[in-house]
């Protein structure tokens, strides 16, 4: 059903005025009315357009410094009247009231502000008031009201007019409507989780989220299903330079890796991520090392996989990389030469994060319309976080190594073990039922790529060992010093077993269990 509203007045009232000129053009095609205030009346006159104020329409004066202007019974009842309704009708008549058939509206940019600055008066003062209040009105109406919320549906607006000569359809002015529901439930949302970050209100009594569709995807993790990319204000500072579209899978592997590096001093780390489980870290002060130890811990895991650097990335190590395959290659910037001999592969995802900031501390898990909410597990681990245990104490160099394993691990899928040796993993084992199995994997994965290393590494449980097994696999493969949080039954059987294999035992007086 078409059902075709002429449109006769408008009322425009915008923040962003770019592209204004093209809709006045075909508006005045139409013969369309136009209503207006404030900054937006003044363009529309310098534009050389006929338009009536606000103020002169409503005959009500601005008031409250502007605060108060669209919130006035003749420009809602103009919005809201069912068009075949007659007692609306006899009303309208009565109030010397008419219909009003068009707004184009945007609001205040309050997320802009808030990243702008950090005057809470000013981002209060950012919050619109009358944009959303008109745009929810016509929206509500979209049987007889067209609403337009966004300049991105300006040119879907001309070209309905056009079609039409100078009417919408049904069609459009409900889905123009949906558009418009969404971008007040956005804007809302940003408003409050603002506010309740401001107050400290981690959880409120109703929570909402937000983001703005970024592409839609090939598919999901797999062909059958069907996904998209919404991006929130973090991802805004990623920038690819070269490569294929990301997938999926591909961006679940950027977050896993972005918070693994989240932890590492600037300028410092590689980490290697395969199905969102790191399969190789490195904390290396050089970066053409930090890399090679990162890829040898699991060179087989790492093809395919996703290299993300914690610094800018040179000639040399854009050659040593080129050597092998990888989908994603993310660093805090890239050598002109670099650049240019990791483009030499042309689906190869290259992404820039030197402008990066990592600033949501709150992570949700989605069950189908049911969420879990947590804050990140940012916790810094130091060594004021350890307890020494055994009768043989760490030096320095050994407690480095401990926390650097130990911060991997929050970072692997449990049940998690992480061998360690000179900052960088040499054995990961991941998502296993048991610990034991986990052991196993890391120190099988080691004997097959660095067995040199093992003699003397360290190594880092995300959990208490509940048994003596595990630690005993570890020791007899040549870990030297263990970490792992206490709270076993059996805690006093692991120390004694460590002090009568004279094995360094630490236990952190935080868990870092990632489910």
């Amino acid at each position: 059903m078409k059902k075709l509203i002429k449109i006769k007045k408008a009322i425009i009232s915008l923040s962003d005025k770019s592209n204004l000129k093209i809709i006045l053009t075909n508006l005045k095609k139409f013969n369309i009315k136009i209503i207006s205030s404030g900054g937006t009346y003044k363009e529309i006159k310098k534009l050389g357009f006929k338009c009536e104020e606000i103020s002169n329409y409503t005959g009500f004066k601005e008031m409250l410094d502007g605060r108060v202007k669209t919130l006035h019974p003749k420009i809602h009842a103009g919005l809201l009247s069912i068009r075949n309704n007659k007692k609306h009708i006899k009303e309208l008549k009565n109030n010397n009231f008419e219909e009003i058939d068009l707004v184009i509206v945007n609001f205040y940019p309050f997320e802009k502000s808030i990243n702008e600055t950090k005057n809470f008066k000013k981002i209060i003062e950012k919050i619109d008031i009358g944009g959303p209040t008109m745009v929810r009105a016509a929206a509500k109406n979209f049987n007889s009201v067209t609403v337009i919320s966004s300049p991105n549906q300006y040119e879907d607006l001309i070209n309905e007019l056009k079609l039409n000569k100078g009417s919408t359809s049904i069609n459009f002015r409900y889905k123009s409507a949906l558009h418009s529901f969404n971008e007040i439930a956005y804007y809302d949302s940003v408003i409050s989780n603002f506010l309740n970050h401001s107050s400290n209100l981690s959880f409120p009594e109703k929570k909402t989220f937000h983001g703005k569709l970024s592409e839609k995807l090939r598919y999901g993790e797999n062909p059958h299903q069907i996904a998209s990319f919404y991006k929130g204000s973090e991802f805004n500072s990623l920038k690819q330079l070269h490569g294929k579209k990301l997938s999926y899978n591909n961006y679940n592997d950027i977050f896993s890796s972005l918070e693994v590096l989240s932890t590492f001093q600037k300028n410092l780390g590689t980490v290697i991520v395969k199905h969102a489980n790191p399969c190789g870290v490195s904390s290396e002060k050089k970066s053409i090392i930090s890399f090679s130890h990162a890829f040898n811990c699991d060179p087989i895991s790492a093809f395919g996989g996703i290299v993300c650097c914690n610094y800018k990335i040179d000639f040399n190590l854009a050659k040593k990389i080129n050597q092998n395959f990888f989908e994603i290659i993310i660093a805090k910037g890239f050598e002109k030469r670099a650049l240019k001999i990791l483009k030499n592969k042309k689906n190869l995802r290259i992404i820039d994060s030197s402008n990066y900031k990592y600033k949501a501390i709150f992570n949700p898990v989605f069950h189908r319309d049911s969420f879990l909410l947590q804050n990140i597990d940012s916790f810094k681990i130091i060594e004021k976080d350890l307890k020494f245990v055994s009768k043989i104490k760490p030096n320095k160099y050994q407690i480095q190594n401990l926390i650097f394993a130990l911060n991997v691990c929050r970072y692997v899928k449990s049940n998690a073990i992480v061998l360690v040796k000179n900052k960088s993993t040499i054995g990961i084992g991941s998502g296993q039922p048991n610990r034991l199995d986990s052991c196993n994997i890391a120190i099988n994965k080691a004997k097959q790529f660095v067995p040199n290393e093992l003699y003397n590494s360290v190594a880092a449980s995300d959990a208490f060992f509940p048994f003596t097994d595990g630690i005993e696999k570890l020791v007899q493969s040549g870990v030297k010093a263990i970490i792992q949080p206490s709270g076993s039954i059996r805690d006093k059987e692991i120390i004694k077993f460590a002090n009568d294999t004279n094995t360094i035992l630490v236990f952190s007086k935080t868990r870092h269990f990632k489910h």
